[in-house]
């Protein structure tokens, strides 16, 4: 059953709001907006005693800053930052209202909850931990929640980067999303902690051919000349290639299940609900996601096309789209739509070593992997200013739940432990590194 508000701690409440304010992205321009969502977080960072930035360069996609003086002011500065947009939501495929932010038996519901308004809230109440304690980050601590990072951020943290990069002087690392969490490695836990992220390339396939009848005898027909290459790249079983992060990620693994067969496949298996994400991260990946073609069931288009996702290690573009131009043939034209970089950051270093330290605090004896994510973030726009970007929203989580099954899914959720546990060890990170 619901929840009073008189039950739910502060970190679920305020992720419980984020959710309620709809800023679906579809991309390419077409969004709700971060607006609210934005001044809902400014005015929680200025009732902390925060100066608050904004910054809006298209109507409605507003970026928000504020920089908390540290104890130490030498110290690099550390950024904590997060998106404030998420994906659409069709209502119809959900069991709630996935903009209600509903919360029962003690679990959080909504877009949102695990792609990233959960960690935007886990940033904003471990900041006032500290700060309502009277105390002081070891370092400068910057906050930032960006807009648009779901298409890309080229109308977010691109813009941010490009037109304030003022707002991160001094620093020189970033903490953000799909890091940090637990995962079951058999009848184990383990911590996942994101130090890389695959390159992504966004292509369009498009097929020509001769506009006809639907009658007709049609050999030149460009619904089925894009059918067949979108077949062919869907079904590419792409190789393995392991990565300096992959193969930690597969030492550390086969350290905690004593299996050391050498089958990177087989070992990600091990990981039960979250192998699809770790298996995706062991090679390309190329996913049709979209199909537009004709406008009359007897009307042959002279046009047809289709999107697909592709996911490339780090260093490997020109590759990657080489051999995607073999596999779809020399009568389909490739357009990329949007193309960034992957990332890949040392799994050593003082702060890598906090970030354990602080998990070991909380959940003493539990093993801390690194890997490659398959998606990518914002520290993408971060790393153009020469900062290295990490993957740590640190969640605890039940054996049987499938997190990373939920990133863009149906019936997104998480338990609000999980959030309390973030918030203590984001903010005992802030008050010691």
């Amino acid at each position: 059953m619901p929840e009073l508000d008189t039950d739910i701690p502060e970190v679920a409440r305020v992720a419980r709001d984020l959710i309620r304010f709809d800023t679906s992205n579809y991309g390419g321009g077409r969004a709700e907006g971060e607006r609210e969502a934005a001044e809902y977080v400014g005015a929680y960072l200025e009732a902390l005693g925060l100066e608050v930035e904004y910054y809006e360069p298209i109507e409605r996609r507003t970026n928000v800053c504020a920089r908390i003086p540290g104890r130490n002011p030498d110290k690099p500065a550390l950024i904590l930052h997060g998106h404030l947009d998420v994906v659409p939501a069709v209502a119809a495929d959900w069991s709630v209202d996935p903009f209600a932010g509903e919360i029962r038996d003690g679990v959080l519901w909504g877009r949102g909850a695990v792609d990233m308004k959960d960690m935007d809230a886990m940033i904003l109440t471990a900041v006032a931990d500290v700060l309502r304690a009277g105390e002081q980050p070891e370092r400068d601590i910057i906050v930032t929640f960006f807009a648009d990072e779901e298409n890309g951020g080229v109308e977010g943290s691109a813009l941010v980067v490009e037109n304030r990069p003022e707002w991160f002087a001094g620093a020189t690392e970033a903490i953000s999303e799909v890091g940090g969490y637990s995962i079951s490695v058999g009848d184990r836990r383990a911590y996942l902690l994101q130090v890389g992220e695959k390159a992504l390339v966004w292509i369009k396939l498009v097929a020509r051919g001769r506009a006809g009848h639907g009658s007709g005898l049609h050999p030149d027909n460009a619904v089925t000349r894009l059918a067949e290459a979108v077949a062919a790249l869907g079904r590419t079983e792409w190789p393995i290639r392991l990565t300096d992060t992959t193969r930690q990620l597969l030492e550390g693994l086969a350290e905690i299940t004593g299996d050391d067969a050498g089958d990177p496949d087989a070992l990600a298996l091990r990981t039960g609900a979250a192998s699809s994400f770790i298996r995706s991260t062991l090679r390309t990946t190329t996913n049709p996601t979209g199909l537009t073609a004709g406008y009359k069931h007897n009307v042959i288009p002279d046009r047809a096309e289709a999107l697909i996702d592709v996911r490339v290690l780090p260093g490997t573009e020109d590759a990657a789209l080489a051999d995607i131009r073999r596999i779809v043939g020399p009568d389909v034209e490739i357009e990329i739509v949007h193309q960034d970089i992957g990332l890949e950051v040392p799994f050593s270093g003082d702060l890598v070593d906090a970030m354990i330290a602080q998990l070991g605090r909380h959940d003493p004896g539990v093993p801390v992997v690194p890997y490659l994510m398959g998606g990518g973030t914002d520290n993408k726009a971060l790393a153009g200013l020469g900062i290295a970007g990490y993957g740590f929203a640190p969640l605890r989580l039940p054996a049987d739940l499938d997190f990373t099954g939920m990133f863009h899914g149906v019936d997104e959720r998480v338990p609000v432990d999980a959030l309390q546990f973030g918030q203590r060890v984001l903010a005992d990170l802030i008050r010691t590194y």
